[in-house]
């Protein structure tokens, strides 16, 4: 018999440590080889750490809710077969992740551990909770919304009032959490008396301020005494208290710990892309006929992106303390809302290396899958810089908060048709003319004013300077 130590793989990069959810097998269990023993969840992802080895678990070492850091010992497995070499483990993974300089694994890695995000719980174990709906309908449930059940005293009548928004209806964490938050909220307003709800516009039943006089202006305004009170708490008892999600408080904490760490600084400038414009309504037919997909404009600008950083090295840098990171591969981070409403970053891998049919198809396959939460932890790790398209919700500008350890980030504005200055060798006129904002921040420790304007300005003057004859 051997003992196969079950180590916390990387499951991105900056990711350091990960919260265990839930234990899928118990101690004394039969595991089967690539079969889930537990959930984990970061700021980037929600999984399973599955087996690499077929055995029974022997030994759990950390507890639900318990931090775990990355290469810790989660758990042993007895086996009666071979222990993986270190090509294959888990230890492998951690310790070629910790080479910033190494991101020529990503296939390797993925075919290795096998590990895909589950934000729905994909594995239900046997013992999984089934709920008769209606007939002969049947909905599971994981263990992850079994424990929160348990803790909320949900009976499994209240969990059949779950409209599930998971693969076939399946009940998330998410539906769940925010069910049992409505719950609440209605509970606490039928505890309230009719006679004491105030309508929140109702200007009459606001209490009223008295004047002051002059000789007390200083000592606080008075209350007129023959005006109700209103009771603490009650003015608003029409809204509703709703718990942020898990990755919802790890992305605040991660947006509040990158503007404490770096000292941002923006820089703007406007661009015409008329060009552009033109050329990318003449071919995106073409290309749909010819690829079966859509072409947008995203593509054009991670293109642009790329050659900036290839010309300017020292913005594919990372920031780890006192030491520079320069990394050789040009790795860009695509920022893409989910459904709800949080972001992820999944990573357009040699970016400088594609053209633009391969960028379109690899900038639309992560778009897809990144709003199926069908994303694989590979795909959100390594990047080098981040773009982010705040013009997608109408933004003329915005100023992003750059991805630590990253040291910059480029915010994408709308694309608007505006009046505009055209200088022409018979004299200036007015021409319409598609302008948008581009808004780079920096992190000023390493990047300084110059580097981080010529940078922008390069971008700038690379999809100005479009050819509209290019084929794409």
């Amino acid at each position: 018999m051997a003992r196969f130590e079950l180590k916390l793989p990387q499951m991105g990069e900056s990711v350091a440590e990960a919260t265990l959810t839930a234990w899928l097998k118990e101690v004394g269990d039969t595991i089967e080889q690539e079969e889930g023993v537990l959930e984990i969840a970061t700021d980037k992802v929600d999984t399973e750490v599955p087996s690499e080895v077929s055995g029974i678990l022997v030994e759990k070492l950390f507890e639900v809710d318990q931090v775990v850091q990355v290469g810790a010992v989660i758990a042993v497995i007895e086996t009666t077969g071979e222990i993986p070499s270190i090509t294959t483990s888990t230890e492998a993974v951690v310790a070629e992740n910790s080479n910033p300089n190494n991101v020529n694994h990503s296939e390797q890695e993925n075919k290795e551990t096998n590990v895909e995000i589950a934000a729905e719980v994909p594995y239900i174990p046997s013992s999984s909770v089934a709920v008769t709906h209606g007939s002969d309908d049947k909905r599971f449930y994981s263990p992850l919304v079994k424990n929160i059940a348990k803790q909320e005293g949900l009976s499994l009548l209240d969990l059949a009032q779950i409209t599930g928004s998971g693969s076939e209806g399946r009940v998330t964490k998410n539906d769940i959490l925010l069910f049992v938050a409505s719950r609440k909220a209605t509970a606490h307003m039928a505890a309230v008396p009719n006679a004491i709800k105030y309508e929140a516009n109702t200007v009459s039943r606001v209490p009223k301020i008295a004047s002051v006089e002059p000789e007390t202006a200083f000592s606080g305004p008075k209350v007129a005494s023959d005006q109700p009170s209103i009771p603490s708490g009650v003015g608003n008892v029409a809204s509703e208290v709703v718990e942020m999600s898990r990755m919802g408080k790890l992305i605040a904490q991660h947006m509040v710990s990158s503007v404490q760490t770096s000292a941002h600084v923006q820089s703007f400038i406007e661009v015409d892309v008329t060009k552009i414009v033109a050329w990318r309504n003449k071919v995106k037919d073409v290309f749909a006929q010819r690829e079966g997909e859509k072409f947008t404009f995203t593509p054009i600008f991670m293109e642009a992106v790329a050659m900036a950083l290839k010309k300017y090295p020292m913005m594919n840098i990372s920031l780890e303390g006192d030491r520079i990171i320069k990394h050789k591969n040009i790795h860009i981070g695509m920022a893409a809302a989910l459904s709800d409403g949080n972001l992820i970053v999944p990573v357009i891998k040699h970016a400088d290396q594609l053209n633009m049919t391969g960028m379109a198809k690899v900038v639309n396959d992560l778009a897809a899958r990144a709003r199926d939460n069908n994303l694989k932890p590979d795909e959100i790790k390594g990047g080098t810089y981040t773009v982010t398209n705040v013009g997608s919700f109408g933004s003329i500008f915005g100023t992003p908060i750059i991805n630590q350890p990253q040291v910059g980030i480029l915010a994408m504005g709308a694309i608007r048709k505006v009046p505009s200055v055209i200088e022409t060798n018979e004299g200036d006129f007015i021409g319409i003319r598609s302008k948008m904002f581009l808004s780079h921040s920096y992190d000023h420790r390493v990047v300084n004013g110059a580097l981080g304007g010529m940078f922008i300005k390069t971008i700038a003057e690379y999809l100005e300077a479009w050819d509209p004859n290019r084929a794409v």
